[in-house]
């Protein structure tokens, strides 16, 4: 964020992610479905919402801060897929929604509970929103639908919508980086094999289990950043 605004980046990291998976998957196109398209459209504006939201939320917003606020996500999930889809959680998987949930408080360390009103705080707020309807998305069409296909739209469709609300947010295009553009494609290139791991698995997972699943992601970057030398954290 120091070399190039939110959506810009955002919308570069995921359109790099859809043209790779295109070249990857080229031959899955030919029989590409209506249902598929929209699918993809529909997960990738909750890609562009969450994704965009929170890292224009980092600007002005503590790590700390923004890993508590996100994750909110975690009971959304299985409220508003009880609300909208009529599928109440059973006991045990809300016992480790609330588990999670608890975990991932405790990860944000206590600078986190010291939450303001600002636009930071509301922005990284409703990315929580957009996340969620990211995992229910994915887990309402996942048995329907070709999950190469779909992972080819959503990216591309995420890399537009961004590069789209530019203007709106009255964002400009950065003077050239190598650190952006060099970030950007080495994101997208795991944003591909992400989401496409996504659409697969939430054929057999439910949002709620995926999302319980998902809330895992702050340990395992606590241990990938662990630093060699000192065996430690390096600081954020």
């Amino acid at each position: 964020m120091e070399h190039s605004g939110p959506m810009f980046f955002v919308g570069l990291r995921f359109l790099t992610a859809g043209v790779i998976s295109a070249i990857v998957f080229h031959r899955a196109l030919a029989g590409i479905r209506r249902i598929e398209l929209v699918a993809g459209a529909a997960i990738g504006l909750a890609l562009c919402l969450g994704y965009g939201l929170q890292t224009a939320g980092l600007q002005t917003v503590s790590s700390s801060e923004s890993a508590f606020i996100t994750a909110f996500y975690v009971p959304l999930v299985p409220l508003l897929q009880w609300a909208v889809f009529r599928r109440a959680p059973k006991p045990l998987v809300l016992l480790g929604v609330a588990l999670a949930f608890v975990g991932l408080l405790l990860l944000a360390g206590p600078d986190a509970l010291q939450i303001g009103l600002g636009p930071g705080q509301v922005q990284t707020l409703v990315s929580t929103l957009a996340i969620a309807a990211e995992i229910i998305l994915i887990g309402a069409f996942a048995e329907r639908v070709d999950a190469r296909r779909v992972t080819i739209v959503q990216l591309l469709a995420c890399g537009l919508f961004s590069f789209v609300a530019m203007p709106i947010t009255g964002e400009r295009i950065p003077e050239f980086s190598w650190i952006w553009l060099l970030a950007a494609v080495g994101l997208g290139a795991a944003s591909c094999v992400i989401q496409l791991t996504m659409n697969w698995a939430q054929r057999t997972v439910s949002p709620t289990r995926a999302t319980i699943i998902y809330a895992g992601e702050p340990v395992w970057g606590g241990i990938v950043g662990r630093s060699p030398a000192t065996g430690s954290r390096p600081p954020r």
